[in-house]
C-alpha cells in the first residue's frame, strides 16, 4: 500500500513538471491584468464536475489576492446566473476534454450576451472546439490520469490546480500585491492574524 501511494505522489509530481509553460499563459496573465485591474471588470470562472471544483477554486483565490473574481455554474448560467457576467469581464473556463457541452453552450451564450468578451482556456485538448476559439489557451501537457481505470478525473485536477496557482502567483507580483492588502480582504482565522502582523512588520522595516 505504501508504494502505490508514493507511485501515485510520484506519478503526479512529474505531471507537474511536465506542463508546458507556454506563451498562452503569458496571454492569459495579460488578458486579466487588462480586464479587471485597467477596465474595473471581473474574471469569471467556469467548468463543470471536478473541473468546476478547481475552477471555483482559482476565483477564490483571486479575490482573495486582489483580482475580483466569481464562479459561474454552467448550466445554472442557463437559468438566469449568466447575469453575473458584465462587459469588461474575462472568462477563464476549464475542460480536460476541451469540448464540455455545457461549457461550449456557456460560452455561446456570453457571447450572445456581450460580443467579443475575452475568452481563456485551460484543457489538455490543443485542438478542441474550446481551444480552437480560445483568446489564450493553457495546455495541460494532457497527463494520464492516475486513477487505476484511467477514467477519474485526478492527475488532471492536480496540474490544474497548479495553473490556478501559477496564475495567481504571477499575477500577485504584476500588482504589486501586499500583506496589508491581503489583511484588507482577510480578516478572520489565522490567515488574517499572520497578514496584519506581518502588514505591521512591513510598515516598520519601511521606516
Amino acid at each position: 500500500m505504501k508504494e502505490t501511494i508514493k507511485q501515485v505522489i510520484a506519478h503526479e509530481a512529474q505531471a507537474i513538471l511536465n506542463i508546458p509553460v507556454e506563451d498562452g499563459m503569458l496571454e492569459a496573465i495579460e488578458l486579466i491584468h487588462r480586464q479587471v485591474h485597467l477596465k474595473k471588470g471581473k474574471l469569471v470562472t467556469s467548468g463543470m464536475g471536478k473541473a468546476g471544483q478547481i475552477a471555483l477554486n482559482i476565483a477564490t483565490t483571486f479575490s482573495s489576492t486582489g483580482t475580483p473574481a466569481v464562479f459561474l455554474h454552467p448550466s445554472e448560467s442557463q437559468h438566469g446566473d449568466l447575469g453575473v457576467v458584465q462587459e469588461n469581464d474575462v472568462l477563464l473556463v476549464i475542460s480536460n476534454s476541451g469540448k464540455t457541452r455545457e461549457i461550449i453552450e456557456l460560452i455561446d451564450l456570453a457571447e450572445n450576451l456581450y460580443a467579443g468578451l475575452p475568452l481563456i482556456v485551460i484543457s489538455s485538448n490543443p485542438k478542441g472546439v474550446l481551444a480552437q476559439n480560445a483568446d489564450a489557451f493553457i495546455y495541460t501537457g494532457n497527463p494520464k490520469e492516475v486513477c487505476p481505470l484511467g477514467l477519474s478525473p485526478t492527475t488532471s485536477t492536480t496540474v490544474m490546480t497548479v495553473i490556478g496557482d501559477a496564475l495567481v502567483v504571477s499575477m500577485m507580483n504584476k500588482i504589486g500585491f501586499t500583506n496589508d492588502d491581503y489583511a484588507k480582504r482577510h480578516h478572520g482565522g489565522y490567515l488574517g492574524s499572520k497578514s496584519r502582523l506581518q502588514a505591521k512588520n512591513d510598515t516598520k522595516n519601511n521606516h
